[in-house]
């Protein structure tokens, strides 16, 4: 059984950071491509940023591009999401996600997800 636990979420002020951590455990970690998505309220749930299954390559969306960081550790089967200079329209509740398919952001291509953790950033 696929199990994809985020953690690290909070409240936090515009401007600040947080790092986001999604444990993995139930698949063989090291062979799937890791995304990170985010819905904020009323809207549809929409990708943030994904990892290749060795790390070597990265995507992001345009609106978080330069500001979020994803990356992994295969040896713990965790990947993170470092977020700097944090805005009021990044609050969203953050769900990370796992693929069998190459980088992508496509959130159909993601049958495992997680939880979700909340993020809210105030002005």
């Amino acid at each position: 059984q696929v199990q994809l636990v985020e953690s690290g979420g909070g409240l936090v002020q515009a401007g600040g950071s947080l790092r986001l951590s999604c444990a993995a455990s139930g698949l063989t970690f090291s062979t799937y491509t890791m995304g990170w998505f985010r819905q904020a309220p009323g809207k549809e749930r929409e990708f943030v940023a994904a990892i290749s299954w060795s790390g070597g390559s990265t995507l992001y969306a345009v609106p978080v591009k330069g500001r979020f960081t994803i990356s992994r550790d295969n040896a713990k089967n965790t990947v993170y999401l470092q977020i700097n200079s944090l805005k009021p329209e990044d609050t969203a509740v953050y769900y990370c996600a796992a693929s069998g398919y190459r980088l992508g952001g496509v959130l159909s291509e993601y049958p495992y997800r997680g939880q979700g953790t909340q993020v809210t950033v105030s002005s």
